[in-house]
């Protein structure tokens, strides 16, 4: 039974931490047979591969396993429901063994349960139960087992973990450094010293030597490969000089103790560990929070007109579903009974929600605003509209490689070459070393181990970058990720939204002008617009404040064209000025020249009327933001170009891009033209940053090389974008691109320093010296040493704090 050749299989990858890593996962999957394409997203932390048959996905797992790494799987038992035979038992497998992201199934007859691992991510409970139904069997599922097998509740779990690792690693490396510093001649300072090293190295940190054995196994190097040797060897070393003293003092030599050097390496490198894991955790909420714009339940009503509530996963195409007031929209389809006003800003970005009657379409995920209707069900699951914001944002997070990181590339090489150079030195000082040359050999080999451990190479970039986004979160600019900040320098085209970031992003009633300066029927205007449901009738209510509410009768809304009340004997009009001419008012003309001035200025005109003549005529629109105009300015200064997009009209986009003075505009333009623009200008070879607030940018953003959101705007899009601005102000942008450049430049000293220390520190501790002048470096200097380096690029990063 062969599946569809097409079908993705996405595996959760755990500990690949870097592009080194990445690659080695690549390379084994290159040679699984069976997989036809293959990619590891370091960004998603995930593989993605097409297979030709199911059972491959097992390989696949087991070979990725063996190289030292993790796929995150749920194993489960199920009781079986319905079987009679152990026939039945091989069915009810066979079902669940073809279903895409099952690893491994198997159902035993005498106990009647399936035992199963599957990637969470790929196929739930439920989908196998549906498997299993197909064969005509059951499956039992309980409710919590949904919840505690979701993909975020395992990373949670392993959070936790690494947590408790690192925190008991700080707690007993703590003595260990203090003694080994400050009071090594203590009485029995050593064997305490053991005694707190010893759970660190072979408890909190066995993970390394675990790993470290696995790409051993595989003829490759990591950074764990190195942890693993320099703590191993300083460990074991300082063992033998404990227990067997003598063999150094009659030598002449004296026998240290190099326990620190082990468990401060182990308990620094799990704390580098537990910030990464916390950076990834935030990543993906993006999605789970455009997941979350689904309702998990519809109202459906049957042939017999009868409301019946299911789980959104049992809705079918053609299903009548019912929409109450206040409610979000559970798939897409078109209006078949009633209207209403919907919020579709999470497409649009507009503020300003939309009218909907029959035959027209409704999205998912979409809020219903005060009107109810009933609509049929035309697209379903995978095909919404938001499903497919949904796979984009999550293929784009994806796709970008990050910038190839130096480090890692270094440490592929630097691996073996530290280890080869510790050899040869060992063998050097056994041919040449003339008496003790046993005993310099193995000390030469451990000090450059020692010595060369790539504390300072792993902190060079992580410090620096740490300092930065503090740095920014102080400026009120959120930094999520390394990438972006280490990006936002070669930025030199910027994307703008329009609503909400140049802009607003609320309609407010921007002039009003009333007949002869009348202003005596205020009252009745505001309490018309209190009643309206109207989506601008809030901005009118706002804006009149201070004004006292009268007792209306016979209010009746008049859709798509405004609203009427009587009050003392009097009819009263609000809307727009069709209502005026079909109910033959009159209309005075300065009142007229001001609504064509407003109108040729895209402001929407809203008009205020008696039975007889018009007495006030408002204009409507979304106000321009304060520093907009002087933010667009300083990035012209720093010689970027700059482009506006918005999903309105041309005549409004048009108006708001000579207000600001940007010259390229696009108006009209779907979530999906927007992502394509991007795409656009990133194959002129530009570096684009994107900056928006809606949902509807969400798919831009992610697509983008900087995406950077608006603190005010929706969750998602803060969500998907790696920067955020908490207060909205465009001015933050030109900051944040100084941030990176100074953030860049201090990363660069630091792989420097880190560089230069490994450069003269290996050939000093390897014995160069000797020959010249006898010095020898004390590995104790050497644990030393190293600490020192680590120090002095902490210490280069957090002058960046300081400066301005």
């Amino acid at each position: 039974m062969a599946m569809d050749n097409k079908e993705m299989i996405y595996l959760p990858l755990e500990d690949v931490e870097s592009e080194h890593c990445a690659l080695i996962v690549d390379k084994g999957l290159s040679k699984v047979k069976g997989i036809t394409t293959h990619k590891v997203e370091l960004n998603n932390h995930r593989a993605v591969i097409t297979v030709e048959e199911n059972d491959v996905v097992a390989d696949t797992v087991k070979t990725i396993k063996d190289l030292g790494y993790g796929v995150t799987t749920a194993k489960k038992t199920f009781p079986v429901l319905g079987m009679s035979c152990a026939s039945c038992a091989n069915s009810a497998e066979t079902s669940v063994k073809f279903e895409p992201g099952v690893v491994s199934a198997s159902v035993n007859y005498a106990t009647g349960k399936l035992t199963v691992e599957y990637l969470p991510n790929m196929i739930t409970p439920e989908g196998l139960k549906k498997a299993v139904q197909v064969s005509g069997y059951d499956l039992m599922i309980e409710d919590e087992t949904l919840q505690e097998e979701s993909l975020e509740a395992i990373h949670e779990k392993r959070y936790q973990q690494i947590k408790f690792k690192t925190l008991w690693a700080i707690i007993l490396s703590i003595p260990v450094f203090v003694y080994g510093m400050f009071f090594m001649n203590a009485p029995y300072a050593d064997w305490i010293m053991w005694a707190f090293t010893t759970p660190v190295v072979f408890w909190l940190g066995r993970d390394f030597f675990v790993n470290a054995w696995k790409q051993a196994k595989h003829r490759s190097a990591n950074m764990d490969t190195l942890v693993a040797l320099s703590t191993g060897i300083a460990y074991l070393f300082s063992v033998f000089n404990l227990l067997f003293p003598k063999f150094w003092t009659s030598r002449g030599l004296e026998a240290h103790v190099y326990f620190e050097a082990a468990a401060v390496i182990i308990a620094f490198i799990l704390l580098g560990k537990l910030l990464e894991e916390k950076a990834k955790g935030n990543t993906s909420t993006a999605i789970k929070k455009l997941m979350g714009l689904q309702p998990k339940t519809v109202v459906i009503i049957s042939e017999e007109n009868i409301e019946k509530e299911i789980a959104i996963e049992e809705i079918k195409i053609g299903d009548i579903v019912l929409v109450k007031p206040g409610e979000k929209i559970a798939v897409d389809g078109s209006v078949v009974l009633g209207e209403s006003y919907v919020d579709e800003s999470m497409l649009t970005g507009e503020p300003v929600p939309v009218l909907k009657s029959a035959k027209e379409k409704v999205f998912a995920g979409t809020i219903n605003q005060k009107g109810s209707f009933r609509f049929k069900a035309e697209k379903i699951g995978k095909e919404t509209m938001l499903a497919q914001i949904i796979k984009t944002v999550q293929d784009a997070q994806g796709s970008k490689a990050p910038v190839q990181k130096l480090v890692d590339k270094i440490a592929g090489i630097f691996v073996p070459v530290v280890i080869g150079i510790a050899i040869l030195s060992a063998i050097a000082w056994l041919i040449f070393g003339g008496d003790n040359n046993i005993v310099r050999a193995l000390l030469a080999a451990v000090t450059v181990l020692v010595i060369a451990c790539p504390c300072a190479l792993g902190l060079a970039t992580p410090t620096a970058i740490m300092v930065g986004v503090g740095k920014g979160a102080e400026q009120g600019i959120l930094i999520k990720d390394a990438e972006s900040l280490e990006l936002a320098k070669k930025v030199d085209t910027i994307i703008l939204d329009k609503t909400g970031t140049i802009t607003e992003g609320k309609p407010e009633v921007s002039g009003i002008q009333w007949l002869n300066d009348d202003t005596s029927k205020k009252d009745i205007l505001w309490s018309i617009e209190k009643h309206s449901e109207h989506p601008l009738a809030e901005a009118v209510v706002r804006y009149l404040e201070d004004t006292k509410n009268l007792l209306l009768v016979n209010f009746e809304s008049i859709t798509g064209k405004g609203a009427k009340a009587d009050f003392e004997n009097e009819t009263y009009w609000v809307g727009n000025k069709k209502l005026l001419v079909q109910n033959n008012i009159a209309i005075d003309n300065r009142l007229l020249q001001q609504a064509e001035q407003w109108s040729n200025e895209s402001k929407t005109v809203i008009w205020f009327a008696d039975s007889k003549q018009a007495l006030a005529v408002l204009s409507i629109a979304d106000k321009i933001k304060t520093t907009s105009a002087q933010a667009v300015n300083s990035l012209h200064q720093l010689g970027i170009d700059l482009y506006m997009l918005t999903g309105d009209n041309e005549a409004t986009a048009k108006a708001i891009a000579d207000q600001v003075g940007i010259e390229h505009y696009k108006a009209e333009m779907l979530p999906q033209d927007k992502a394509d623009f991007v795409k656009e200008l990133q194959a002129q070879g530009k570096t684009v940053a994107m900056v928006g607030d809606g949902i509807n940018d969400s798919t831009a953003l992610a697509t983008a090389d900087v995406s950077i959101a608006m603190g005010k705007g929706s969750d998602i899009a803060i969500d998907v974008a790696k920067m955020a601005i908490i207060s909205s102000d465009l001015n933050k942008i030109p900051q944040a691109i100084k941030l990176s450049q100074h953030t860049v430049s201090t990363i660069k000293q630091n792989l420097f320093w880190a560089f230069i220390y490994n450069i003269i520190g290996i050939p000093i501790a390897a014995g160069v010296l000797y020959p010249i002048n006898g010095f020898l470096l004390n590995p104790m200097i050497a644990g030393a040493a190293m600490a020192l380096s680590s120090v002095s690029v902490v210490s280069n990063s957090l002058r960046l704090k300081w400066s301005k």
